[in-house]
């Protein structure tokens, strides 16, 4: 059988086929059996009820008009001591025997009282006889005894009490709600134990048993290597790990060890838990799947049940990988904030610990965990030994991101004329979640178009959709303030064409879009990894651009400028308390990165108020250069805010057009030499992710 069928016959949700599993059957012939007993008990009840009923009902006024004309029976032919009234305590109700003769000779009295088809039912009857209810037994007698009273002539017939019924009576009414409970109890059974019913896997019986979902033969995932584009450094090393489950004499012969387990670490959208997919795509091996939040449970203990449970599973299909998603709902630091404790989830953690130190490696079970917080894992879990690796799964790059735009415009129609080079150019800082994001939308916005295929427009409109949201057509905004937006939007374009280390200009629009953006300015960000005090300032100055020139042009400022403040606050404190960017703060960094003084401050009373002042004076200096430069360049910032409230949407070479070309050319490479010895890196990746934002107003 060749790969193509056994696509074919993958099952997309990975459920094992339910028409082999031999419990499942047993189960069901089980329950079926007591669906079965209760409706023989309750049909054959009824038949007995029935049968024991025999007669046709009448009222209780109707058997003294019998005893008057005599045509009650005084002794039965059955038994000659019983007489033709019978009380039946079990049931309440008594019957009256009559002659048939006197049915046939009073045919007109008794087809009064009755119907036709009683009548004749009547006759048909071996023993004739009606009934009626009664409330008691001494109640009964008492009447009789006072018409006997009142109608002397009438002949006395006393009746006689039976307890027909009774017995199979109380059997009934206490087997019956027994059956009902019964019954009530196994559908829930059903309901809680999973597709097998009666406390099957995941049910209540089996709460202790582990989640994880097995892939293995037959149901193998339909994801390999191929499908993982932008992450080959940690491609090569997952690749490596089921290299050595494969071939473990190629690197135990050399006296290796096979690592114990792999941390993968990354923003969310990364494609952590793809690449962990496409390992156990290309692994030969069984692949145990759960999250960390399945170990989870309201019962106390179940955590580290099911973790002991788990490595049991896993001990017995060795060579094996288990993939723990979101490691950190149960991997939290122990003892951290002592108020938000939880004894079950450390226990669940402390479990955890020791099944993974406690099996040697040559059993050939290997951890592979994902986690988004590498931040708030507990350090003896991150020990070698136990994740022996740390992954790191990063934002792509150019080259990443033209890859990864690759993969997910395969079942795409798309243009001819694509570009998918200057696709990758215009997404900086997305993550492989983000491009699959933009591409689905694309191909949405084509088909609501009625295009036969997708070109680099609907690929712009997808972009802006992604950044800025929706786009708000019917917004209803007043040409005053649709002024203040198109010179707020101008002034930050003018700011980013003449500012040497700011971002070139992609794109300006006063369209609004989403809840709040009322019109934004995108760049290109350069791939770079290190700022200097020079670019960062240039950043916050563009930043400041729209509220200057609103400043400048109307001699008042607006609230559109609320979201450029915040990051360049964010910005001008990191570069004082982070970066040690400032002559009198000094070299010194305030940046925790275990956030451990979530209450405390790293600094004094007397330090803050020196930072507060610093970033103060270098957000007024940025404002004051910022100002300067758009009053020599007023000119430019008008014709761009006009054009704008023309055509809403200005690009690069719109700009050009009007105002001429960015005096900087921009540099195609950056390169960056690292002493060999030392270590650059910026510890707070937030400076990075502000700056590829696009100003909005």
């Amino acid at each position: 059988m060749n790969q193509q069928d056994n696509n074919r016959k993958f099952n997309p949700d990975n459920i094992p086929p339910k028409g082999d599993d031999p419990q499942r059957k047993k189960n069901r012939f089980n329950i079926y059996w007591v669906y079965g007993f209760f409706l023989v008990a309750l049909v054959s009840y009824n038949w007995i009820r029935g049968v024991s009923n025999t007669g046709i009902e009448m009222n209780q006024q109707n058997l003294y008009d019998l005893l008057k004309v005599g045509d009650v029976e005084q002794d039965l032919k059955k038994d000659k001591e019983k007489t033709g009234l019978v009380v039946v305590r079990g049931k309440k109700l008594v019957r009256v025997f009559l002659y048939r003769d006197s049915i046939i000779k009073k045919a007109s009295y008794y087809k009064s009282i009755l119907s036709s088809p009683e009548y004749d039912a009547l006759l048909k009857n071996e023993s004739p006889q009606l009934f009626f209810s009664i409330a008691k037994d001494e109640t009964f007698a008492k009447q009789l005894d006072d018409f006997y009273i009142s109608s002397p002539s009438t002949k006395k017939i006393l009746p006689i009490y039976i307890e027909e019924g009774e017995i199979f009576g109380q059997i009934v009414s206490t087997l019956l709600p027994i059956l009902l409970i019964g019954l009530l109890f196994v559908m829930m059974m059903r309901k809680v134990g999973g597709p097998g019913g009666g406390g099957g896997p995941g049910g209540i019986f089996n709460i202790g048993k582990s989640k994880a979902t097995l892939f293995d033969k037959g149901t193998r995932v339909n994801i390999n290597f191929g499908d993982v584009a932008g992450l080959d450094e940690a491609k090569v090393e997952v690749m490596e790990i089921v290299d050595f489950l494969k071939n473990p004499k190629k690197y135990t012969a050399l006296g290796g060890k096979i690592p114990k387990g792999a941390l993968l670490i990354g923003p969310p959208g990364t494609g952590k838990t793809l690449l962990a997919k496409a390992v156990a795509g290309e692994a030969q091996v069984p692949f145990f799947s759960l999250s960390g939040s399945d170990f989870v449970e309201m019962f106390v203990g179940v955590g580290a049940s099911r973790v002991r449970d788990l490595f049991k599973q896993a001990r017995e299909k060795a060579p094996c990988i288990i993939f723990i998603d979101e490691i950190d709902a149960i991997g939290r630091a122990r003892g951290k904030n002592m108020m938000m404790s939880n004894d079950e989830r450390e226990n669940t953690l402390n479990q955890l610990l020791v099944e993974m130190d406690g099996f040697g490696t040559d059993l050939g079970i290997i951890i592979l965990a994902a986690t988004n917080r590498p931040d708030v894992l507990d350090s003896a879990l991150l020990r070698p030994g136990r994740f022996d690796r740390q992954i790191s799964i990063d934002r792509p790059d150019m080259v990443g991101r033209e890859a990864i735009f690759k993969v997910h415009l395969q079942p795409i129609k798309i243009s001819q004329t694509l570009d998918i080079h200057k696709l990758a150019e215009q997404t900086p800082g997305f993550a492989g979640a983000d491009i699959a994001n933009v591409c689905n939308e694309a191909a949405l916005i084509a088909a609501r178009k009625g295009k036969d295929a997708v070109d680099m427009s609907d690929f712009q409109d997808a972009i802006d959709r992604v950044i800025g949201g929706l786009e708000k057509k019917n917004k209803i905004i007043s040409p005053e303030e649709k002024e203040i937006i198109a010179y707020h939007e101008a002034g930050h374009a003018i700011c980013g064409w003449y500012l040497e280390h700011a971002y070139p200009l992609l794109k300006v629009t006063v369209v609004p879009r989403g809840t709040a953006a009322l019109g934004y300015a995108q760049y290109t960000p350069k791939e770079q990894y290190l700022y200097n005090t020079d670019q960062l300032m240039d950043q916050i100055c563009m930043t400041l651009g729209g509220r200057a020139s609103e400043d400048i042009f109307f001699g008042k400022i607006s609230t559109g400028a609320s979201n450029d403040l915040q990051q360049i606050t964010k910005i001008a404190y990191s570069m004082i308390t982070v970066y040690g960017m400032n002559d009198k703060v000094g070299n010194i960094s305030y940046y925790d990165p275990n956030q451990e003084n979530v209450f405390t401050k790293p600094f004094s009373e007397e330090t803050g108020k020196m930072i507060d002042e610093e970033v103060r004076k270098l957000i007024d200096k940025a404002y004051q250069i910022t100002k300067k430069l758009l009053l020599d360049k007023k000119g430019d910032v008008e014709k761009l805010a006009k054009e704008l409230l023309k055509k809403e949407v200005l690009f690069k070479s719109d700009v050009e057009v009007l105002i001429g070309k960015r005096p900087y050319e921009e540099k195609k490479s950056l390169d960056i030499i690292e002493p060999k010895n030392e270590v650059s890196e910026a510890p707070d990746t937030s400076i990075p992710e502000e700056l590829t934002n696009p100003p909005a107003i």
